[in-house]
């Protein structure tokens, strides 16, 4: 697989999720596989998980929750229906109830009641504007903002609008029953609005002693507002700025882009950016430049992880997409530099946060050609990958999930590995296995932190030898 520094999610389609297509992707710079559970049947997820495995065990596995979404019902008509500015449309509550050119429902019950006058309800990812200018008898009457078409099942977003909706759907329950059944490594629970949107995934992962972790999808402003105390509750964060856009003005997501990766670290947390990074390619063979440049700002502010959706799930050049992806994020990571801040405030094991850090400014004074750490939670290596040193760190993995998770960590290349009988064997065996792998050649300086596992302190140590 082609070395980067950067890790990359792509979406997989049960249409097109066969074992050759999944290896082109890995070969080509793929690091976690994203399942879409909006789009996906149990039977279709299970298909893609069952082929990804039988590609490679390092591969990590998400699949997305909808989360407290809303949403127009089905369509009367099935192609939908032409609105033009200063029409006017009303919005009942009613589920089960089908819409048309007239009257517009939503999956949520009580949407009505939560929507007040003088907001904009926007359909299809904002595509159609309409203003609420008034409640009566249960209804919103509301004026279209802008011609365009509106078809049923499509996205609606009220911006700075608290919907009365439950955390978890129905749907999104089997599905983390289904994750956790099939192994997966990560939920992405969508539309996190406060922890207590995350509390009742990990209620059901405790019961089930599950080790999968939580990645929150920030979408919305009470997200951001509150994304201090969700990260308390998450393994990591996934920014993603389709729903972003839409709730937020346009001009603010780069910045809040940047406010949250930078918070994400702060707290060592695996941090996502996601939605439209190479867009244009779902129909054409090459990226824009302002694609290019998005997906190196991503990285220039440090993001661990970068995402495909729609270029893989169902473009005509998904290979084509993994490639430059990879291409962008090995060229961009030449030009970026070591960062030896350090922030203890929530970190839980300090002391393999200071040798971390002191380890990895040694690689700056001493020719150490890479970093070699043993696990059981992969702490160490997140720890490592803060600081963005400028040399490999391997992470020797005692267990599968440890090691499909560090797939989404920046610069962290796991392996699986034995546990060991002494500090002795773990150097001299790691070493062994990394040199048989091709990434170590004798006479090359490698530096190591550990420590002991019944030790409450975690790391303890860092030592250098050669090879």
């Amino acid at each position: 697989m082609i070395a980067k520094k950067t890790k990359i999610i792509c979406t997989i389609s049960d249409i097109n999720c066969d074992p050759y297509f999944i290896r082109k992707l890995y070969q080509n710079g793929m690091n976690v596989v994203r399942i879409n559970s909006a789009h996906a049947s149990l039977e279709g997820a299970q298909k893609i998980v069952d082929n990804v495995r039988s590609v490679s065990d390092k591969i990590g596995i998400l699949v997305d929750t909808k989360g407290p979404e809303v949403r127009l019902t089905a369509m009367e008509s099935s192609v939908g229906f032409v609105v033009k500015e200063g029409d006017w449309l009303e919005i009942h509550n009613g589920p089960d109830k089908l819409c048309n050119s007239k009257i517009l429902y939503t999956t949520c019950a009580e949407f009505v009641s939560d929507v007040p006058v003088g907001a904009h309800v926007l359909i299809d990812d904002g595509s159609v504007d309409l203003f609420v200018t008034g409640k009566e008898n249960d209804k919103l009457l509301c004026e279209v903002q802008n011609s365009g078409v509106i078809k049923g099942r499509k996205s609606v977003n009220v911006p700075n609008v608290h919907i009365s909706l439950p955390a978890l759907s129905e749907k999104d329950r089997k599905f983390v029953n289904w994750a956790i059944d099939a192994d997966i490594d990560f939920i992405a629970h969508s539309f996190v609005r406060s922890k207590d949107d995350l509390l009742e995934i990990q209620e059901i992962l405790d019961e089930r002693k599950s080790h999968i972790k939580i990645i929150s999808k920030i979408e919305n402003q009470q997200g951001i507002d509150n994304l201090y105390d969700i990260l308390s509750y998450c393994y990591g964060v996934m920014v993603a700025r389709g729903d972003l856009g839409v709730e937020i003005p346009a001009e603010r997501i780069p910045t809040i882009q940047k406010r949250m990766i930078q918070m994400c670290r702060s707290r060592k947390k695996p941090v996502i950016i996601a939605t439209q990074m190479l867009h244009s390619m779902i129909e054409n063979p090459r990226p824009t430049r302002a694609e290019v440049t998005d997906v190196a700002n991503a990285i220039f502010e440090s993001t661990d992880a970068i995402m495909l959706s729609g270029e893989t799930a169902s473009g005509k050049y998904p290979v084509e997409a993994v490639r430059t992806m990879t291409k962008i994020a090995r060229e961009t990571e030449k030009s970026l530099d070591v960062s030896l801040d350090l922030n203890l405030e929530k970190v839980m094991k300090p002391i393999a946060a200071v040798l971390a850090k002191n380890l990895v400014e040694a690689t700056q004074e001493l020719p150490v050609k890479a970093i070699i750490f043993d696990t059981w939670t992969g702490r160490t290596g997140r720890y490592l990958a803060e600081f963005r040193p400028k040399v490999p760190i391997y992470a020797m993995c005692y267990n599968s999930f440890t090691m499909r998770e560090l797939a989404l960590s920046y610069d962290v290349y796991p392996y699986m590995f034995e546990v060991q009988k002494s500090k002795e064997d773990f150097v001299k065996n790691a070493i062994a296995l990394l040199q048989e792998d091709g990434m170590l050649e004798e006479g090359d300086l490698v530096g190591f932190i550990g420590g002991s596992f019944n030790d409450e302190l975690g790391a303890t140590y860092m030592e250098f030898k050669y090879v």
